[in-house]
């Protein structure tokens, strides 16, 4: 039987163990609706947060942190500038060819922000589902909720079995939209919910670095009794 009724009151179990910890951004991710947020999700994929913010800031010294730049700039430069985030060589040619793509479709980023979807960032090389998810949360402020596989392990130590990213996130989504008359009393203002998704996956990042060990998940910190 699972330790948690729903996505709710999971987000209520993290909200009072201590999370969100981090004050970087208030929607967690760095640089929360910028273009850079779309570059960092294709270069966080297989490597730590820290190597893609080195990789941000070496493409910025090159002035080419921009949608507008990275399309027109030289191959061979990214790949010196994105060494740190690792598969440099993969991830150049596909960090260029989705600036080029973003530029050719939507013209700018704010555009971008407006009218892109799923179904496009899917068609884009190397953007799987977490990547998409990603950008059109953190990036273009839709309310979305991340799943990674912290999340499955997570969710996986509290009872519950999931089969495919799309029957998580909507475990994630029901729970919190059946209770969204609840979300202004829990956060003490009105809450928009492409906030409270971004949010929430931050929680679950920042508790999965502390209580996840391997295959281990300690979950003793979210249990009511424990609180």
């Amino acid at each position: 039987m699972p330790l948690l009724a729903d996505s709710f009151e999971l987000l209520v179990a993290l909200k009072d163990a201590g999370y969100l910890q981090t004050t970087r951004d208030p929607l967690w991710w760095p640089y929360s609706g910028t273009q850079k947020v779309v570059i960092g999700a294709l270069l966080t994929q297989q490597t730590k947060w820290e190597r893609v913010e080195e990789s941000l800031r070496l493409l910025e010294a090159e002035n080419i942190c921009s949608l507008d730049t990275l399309a027109n700039a030289n191959i061979e430069t990214i790949k010196q500038c994105i060494k740190p985030s690792g598969f440099y060589n993969t991830k150049a040619q596909r960090l260029k060819l989705l600036a080029s793509h973003i530029v050719e479709c939507y013209g700018d980023f704010a555009t971008f922000q407006q009218e892109t979807d799923r179904a496009w960032l899917l068609a884009q090389k190397g953007i799987g589902m977490e990547s998409a998810d990603s950008i059109l949360c953190y990036a273009c402020y839709r309310p979305v909720m991340v799943v990674d596989s912290y999340t499955n392990r997570l969710l996986n130590a509290l009872g519950y079995t999931f089969d495919k990213y799309m029957s998580i996130q909507s475990w994630m989504h029901e729970g919190i939209e059946s209770n969204r008359d609840k979300l202004s009393a829990l956060y003490g203002k009105e809450m928009r919910l492409a906030e409270v998704y971004a949010r929430f996956h931050g929680k679950i990042v920042e508790f999965a670095k502390e209580y996840i060990r391997g295959k281990r998940v300690d979950i003793s910190v979210l249990m009511r009794e424990n609180r």
